[in-house]
This record gives structure tokens, sequence and C-alpha cells, in this order.
């Protein structure tokens, strides 16, 4: 067995060790793992696999290609948690297998073993592999499309021997096309948008060179653009042009307001990302500043990394919408980049500064204090609840019935001593070749530790007695409702079935008509009285952790 082969299989145990086991084990978050869960679900309930629905209605803020992976495997296994997450995780072993492909063509063996650590060893990075959302599967298209652009380039201008550019330019720019088509057909022309800047951008900085072909650039758009206009050109004919304009009409919402109250600073995501991809954005960080790179291939793909990220950084600082998953495309170049760095430091050609010390103590720290402190200050909740806002559905969740053990510190102490151990061992003066291997494989093991002790409980306190109150409705002939708030729950949680009765979607109606079935309304406890409350046939039914249930029974 060549050592490619086996390297890939490694990683490939090491991702599935790490991202398949308990994805069913917590119940999916609101809004969007349940959100994009519920429209496979319902792709499979009405055998409906062109038109995106939720609530059986038709849902314009997505493209399908997503949920039809999630629907894919409802279909095999049935409707849940796993079924839902089980794409990111299989995304996951993908890409740590193509980010060590990749990095060993370009570096050598070393080189790409450490970029794909550095990914499934960096927190957020590697989280988003274990949860539902899209972003994991888009980012990975648009870095597949990005990266053929630029071997295409290098076939064309002769940058690369045969060894690194085997393949004709055409064929990396169809490649590379047809992935960023993909990218488009799971969340929308943002991907094309996001690679079109940055292949500008350098452009731009290499003095307007033209490293493809006008006509190469055509046939990489046209590439990219057959898989979308197949979808929205059959879309379109069946159903008219609604999804393009509603779709158009939210993407400019996203980009010119705070939509749905994601607003943030302008810093937002410089500070997601130094935190989020801890440990390998404080090694990062020294990749910005000159290194001594001896291959001219190997610079010129620093530079479109450093370009991605500062295209994606800045693209989405202007954005008015700050949700941490926008800027997750940096995730690539962050950590190509702190693999960039550790070889350096093994060379010797850099030194492991006071800055890097510094930062894995500081960032890691707070990992630290949030892991230990958080199951601490459990034991103390009077103590949280007089530090909480003061709001009954804040003071609510609180109350819930959380069993804190003490042993939740434990993923604290693993990362004292896994931060201890590896900054000692980055700091002597010939580095460790042991040290990076353990730093990454180790922050896996933390993020794991972290969720087993950590998200049910969380789960607990923030949706546990609303997703209840949404399970109790199954199999049950009822309507399930929020009232003054939105969510996904009612709709995945009960299990719902198509609407038969299309007065569902009168708030009115349910709360004053002759309805046909009972209805069963939550809502978030507040201290005022609430319209529900002064109605004479809606009863109370009870209150739990913040949550008021009601119910009106039919006429």
């Amino acid at each position: 067995m060549n050592q490619k082969l086996f390297f890939s299989l490694v990683l490939a145990g090491l991702g599935a060790l790490f991202f398949l086991p308990f994805l069913g084990g917590v119940r999916l978050f609101d809004w969007d793992e349940i959100n994009f869960a519920e429209c496979a679900r319902e792709m499979t309930v009405l055998g409906d696999y062109l038109r995106v629905h939720i609530d059986y209605q038709p849902f314009y803020e997505k493209p399908p290609f997503f949920f039809w992976c999630q629907a894919v495997w409802m279909n095999l296994f049935g409707v849940s948690e796993f079924t839902a997450r089980l794409p990111n995780a299989l995304c996951g072993i993908i890409t740590l297998i193509y980010l060590y492909h990749i990095g060993k063509k370009l570096n050598g063996h070393r080189f790409g073993l450490l970029w794909s650590l550095a990914y499934v060893g960096s927190v957020l990075p590697h989280l988003y592999f274990r949860s539902g959302i899209i972003d994991p599967v888009f980012n990975l298209f648009i870095f597949i499309g990005l990266v053929n652009l630029i071997f295409a380039s290098w076939k064309r201008e002769q940058l690369g021997s045969k060894m690194i550019v085997p393949k004709s330019e055409w064929a990396y720019l169809l490649i590379g096309g047809f992935s960023v088509g993909l990218a488009i057909l799971t969340k929308g022309p943002v991907a094309l948008l996001v690679l079109g800047l940055t292949a500008v951008t350098y452009w731009a900085l290499s003095r307007f060179r033209w490293y493809l072909s006008l006509w190469q650039g055509l046939v990489f758009v046209l590439a990219a653009a057959v898989f979308p206009l197949a979808w929205v050109g059959l879309e379109t004919w069946l159903h008219g042009p609604a999804f393009i304009d509603n779709f158009i009409a939210y993407s400019i919402r996203l980009f010119s307001t705070p939509d749905a109250g994601h607003g943030g600073f302008p810093g937002y995501h410089f500070i997601i990302l130094l935190v989020g991809c801890f440990p390998a954005s404080i090694f990062a960080l020294r990749a910005f500043a000159p290194l001594f790179i001896e291959r001219n291939y190997q610079r010129e793909f620093r530079r479109w990394m450093l370009m991605l990220f500062w295209v994606v950084l800045l693209l989405f600082t202007v954005v008015q919408s700050k949700i941490v998953h926008y800027s997750s495309l940096c995730y690539f170049p962050i950590t190509y980049l702190a693999a960039l760095t550790i070889t350096q430091l093994e060379d010797r050609k850099i030194t492991f500064n006071g800055w890097m010390r510094a930062g894995l103590i500081i960032v890691g720290g707070v990992f630290v204090l949030a892991t230990v402190g958080l199951p601490l200050l459990a034991k103390r909740m009077d103590v949280v609840k007089s530090l909480a806002d003061k709001d009954p559905f804040t003071q609510g969740n609180l109350n819930a019935d959380v069993n804190w053990t003490g042993w939740e510190v434990l993923p604290g102490v693993w990362l004292v001593v896994l931060l201890g151990l590896t900054i000692y061992w980055f700091g002597k003066r010939q580095t460790m070749p042991q040290a990076p291997v353990v730093l990454f494989v180790g922050m896996g093991v933390f993020v794991t530790l972290t969720l087993w002790f950590f998200i049910g409980r969380i789960e607990g306190i923030s949706q546990d007695a609303a997703m209840r109150f949404f399970e109790r409705s199954q199999g049950k002939d009822v309507y399930v409702k929020t009232y003054g708030y939105r969510s996904y729950g009612p709709f995945f949680y009960t299990m719902k079935p198509p609407v038969r009765n299309t007065n569902y979607y009168n708030d009115d109606w349910l709360m004053h008509g002759r309805i046909d079935k009972d209805v069963w309304f939550i809502r978030k406890a507040q201290e005022t009285p609430t319209h529900l409350d002064s109605l004479p046939d809606v009863r109370k039914t009870g209150e739990k952790d913040g949550w008021v249930f009601y119910e009106r029974l039919k006429k």
C-alpha cells in the first residue's frame, strides 16, 4: 500500500471516529438545523424533490442540493437527527482526505497531513462537520472550484510540473466550474461571487496579468452555470419566476439589513475566526508575515489563500447580517496558513515566539474558563440567575432541571494538560515532530468531550421543554402553533403531515374561528398577559422552563 492511500485511509478512519458517533445524540437546534432537516423531511413526505418546502409551502431561501443529500439518508434510514447530520459528517471525511491530497501535492506528505489535522483539530471546523447546517458542503464545493481554477492557470502558465498539474487546463476548468455549480445549487450565487471576487483580486494584485484567457474564463463560468440553470429553468417552467424573485429579495435583505436580529459590530467575524478556529488561528497569524518559501507555485498558492481569506472576511464584514458560519469559508486558508507556519517551525526557518505562546494561552484560556467555569456556576444557579436577564423567559430557562455532576470540568482539565504539553514541545529549540499532531488530535478529543458533557445540558436549558411539547403531538390530529416567536420545531418534531385545511395558515382563524381540530399553542413566558390569555375558549395547560402551553378545543 502506498503512502498516499495509507494516510487517506487513516484520515478517513479518524474522521469517521470523530464525526459519526452520537450524531443523533441530541435534538436538532432551532433555527437552521431544524429548518434544513424539515425541508428534507417534507421532500420525502411529498415525494417532491424538485421544489423546496417548509410547512408545506414553497421555501425560497435555499436551493435544493443539501436537502437532496439529507433526503437520501432519510429515505434509507428514516427521519432522525442522525440522518439530518450525516451529510456533513461524510463531507468532513472527504474534506480531510482532499486537504491531505492537495497539501501533499503542494508541499509534501508532512504538510498535507498537518493541513488535514489542523482542520479536524480546530474548534468550529470540527464542530460544523457534526452539525446539520449547509455550510460545510457549500464551502467544500467552492474550495474545490478555486483549487481547480488555480491549477488551470498554472497549467496555462507552466508554473507547476506535470506532477503538480497533470491534467489539461480545460479539465481543471470543467471540474472547477461544475464544483462551483454544485455550490450554487447548495446555497446560491454567493459561491460565484466569492470566487469571482477572489479571482479578480488576484488579477488586480498581479498587475492585471491575464492568468486565464477570456475563453477559459467563459468556459469556467458556463460550467458553473450548468447545474443551477438546469434546476432554476425547470423550476421556473413549472412554477413561474417565484423562486427567483423571492430568492433575490431574500439575498438583498441579508446583505443590507441585520436579518432576523443577526446584527453585530464590524470586527465580529475577526473575533469569531480567531477564537472559533483555535488553535489553527494562532499559528496562521504568523503566516501573514513574510516567510521563506522555495518554489514559485508554493508562493502563488499562499497568495491565493491570503486573498481568499481577506475577500471572505471583508465581504461578510460589509454584510449587515452577522452569523457565525458566514465566514466559515475562511477555515480553509486559516488551516492552510497554520500548516505552513508549523512546517516552517519544524524546518527551523522561523521560531516559536512569545506571541504564539501568548495566543495559545489566552485563547485556549477562554475555552478552559468556559468548560471549567460553566459546570461550577451551574452548581450556583442562584448566582447565575442574579447575573442573567430578569425576563421570565430567561429565568424560566435557568430553572430547567438539568443534572450537573461536576465531571463536566474534564474537557477543561484535558485542554490545560494538552496546551501545557504542546507549548513545552513547541518551545524547545527544535520543534518536536509530535507536537502539532498531539495538539490537533487532542483538540479533536477536546471538542468531542465538550459536546458529550455540555451539548445535551445546553439543549436541556434552551429548548428541551418546547421540543417535548412538540413531540407529544406526534400521532395526534391537532394543530401545533407558536405564538409570538418563530420556530421550525412545530414542523419537524411533530412529524407534521401535509396540510389539508389551508385555514391553518391563518392565525386569526386558529384563535377565533370555527376550527376543525384542537389547537395547541406555545409561547415564551413574559411578564404581561398576552392575547391568548384573554380568549375565553383558550385554556392554559402548563408552563415549564420559560415556555407556556395552551389548548383550544375544536368547535
